[in-house]
């Protein structure tokens, strides 16, 4: 798979077939090793790898599971939630200096603007 390939809604699916089947720590840590991996095989290493977005995501794509009812399948959860189709949705919880910096880039830093909701226990 080309990198264009693996494009924003590919990371959304990513964390969503993860949450599907762990918690969202674990299913963190393997989109972490996922994504380090599909890297290192294209050759680009870690350098492109963003901590911060990859948890961020897990958390948004774990908050909306929470509030949706079971769906057959991602396309319906997506459809349902179209608002994780917005890659720019980051931008309200981070601000472009935080969200950017390569200090979030190398490690999981919390929203500076608002909180990513979580769900209930």
């Amino acid at each position: 798979m080309a990198p264009a390939d693996f494009g924003h809604e590919a990371h959304v699916r990513l964390a969503y077939v993860y949450l599907c089947q762990d918690p969202p720590d674990a299913a963190t840590q393997r989109m972490r090793a996922a994504l380090l991996a599909f890297l290192g095989h294209l050759g680009i290493g870690d350098a492109k790898f963003h901590e911060t977005l990859t948890g961020a995501w897990v958390d948004a794509v774990h908050h909306f599971m929470s509030r949706t009812d079971l769906c057959a399948d991602f396309r319906e959860f997506i459809e349902r939630n179209p608002v994780l189709s917005d890659s720019k949705i980051m931008l309200s919880h981070y601000s472009a200096e935080v969200l950017f910096s390569d200090a979030a880039r190398k490690s999981y830093l919390d929203p500076d603007l608002e909180p990513i909701p979580k769900p209930p226990r």
